[in-house]
């Protein structure tokens, strides 16, 4: 027998674990009481709940959710975490990986993403014959949301 609402049981159990914590504020967890918490908390419930299921088309989303509230819990608590552009992009990578992973779709956009995303978080001097790198990326940090808007017209127009 198939079990249903398995994903909304992982949640509940997740929420109500952080809200316990917070109540019973355990000098431990003081760093956790916070919104990223909670996005750490419903990516993990998507990723416990696609490979318990087998529904692996949740990886993606569980990946991504908890990478986004981690990166932005390292941003609040840790001084030496990277505030950088690429860093989303990473994550992206990252969860297409994890997605491969089960479902061995999504190596190409993954390996593309990751190795972008290192190359330009760990290159603060490019050399001179490279100078043109930093006129594509100031193009793309200002037009991106043109690209989304692309995306987004393809898509819809995909069948």
């Amino acid at each position: 027998m198939k079990k249903q609402h398995t994903f909304t049981a992982y949640l509940l159990i997740g929420i109500g674990t952080y809200f316990l914590l917070r109540q019973l504020k355990i000098p431990i967890f003081t760093d956790f009481y916070s919104w990223p918490t909670l996005l750490i908390i419903i990516g993990l419930a998507f990723l416990i709940h696609a490979i318990q299921s087998r529904q692996h088309q949740n990886l993606f989303t569980g990946s991504f959710l908890m990478g986004i509230g981690i990166h932005f819990h390292g941003l609040e608590h840790y001084p030496f975490w990277p505030d950088h552009w690429a860093m989303y992009t990473l994550i992206v990578g990252i969860a297409f990986f994890i997605r491969y992973m089960r479902t061995k779709r999504g190596l190409l956009p993954a390996g593309i993403l990751i190795g972008f995303s290192l190359l330009f978080i760990f290159s603060v001097d490019i050399p001179k014959q490279l100078s043109w790198v930093y006129d594509i990326v100031s193009f793309l940090e200002r037009f991106w949301p043109v690209a989304l808007i692309i995306l987004g017209i393809y898509f819809l127009k995909k069948k």
